[in-house]
């Protein structure tokens, strides 16, 4: 299983930031590159969901709280 190293406040960005991005996808019928860039919204929505992110543990990142002993 992954470690989770997506808090709170993080998590939630980028929920909201991936949907932002895939409602912009959906509502936008525009053709071009810029209209499917749009589609990485996927990556924040699901590092957000699973509140973890590949990078961070790639850089040794985290913005959990600490779990006190």
């Amino acid at each position: 299983m992954l470690k989770t190293n997506v808090g709170g406040a993080d998590r939630i960005l980028r929920i909201v930031a991936g949907l932002v991005l895939l409602g912009w996808f959906f509502v936008d019928q525009g053709t071009g590159f810029w209209h499917w860039a749009k589609l990485i919204g996927v990556v924040p929505l699901m590092t957000g969901l699973m509140s973890t992110c590949p990078l961070y543990t790639l850089l040794g990142l985290s913005t959990c709280p600490m779990k006190q002993s």
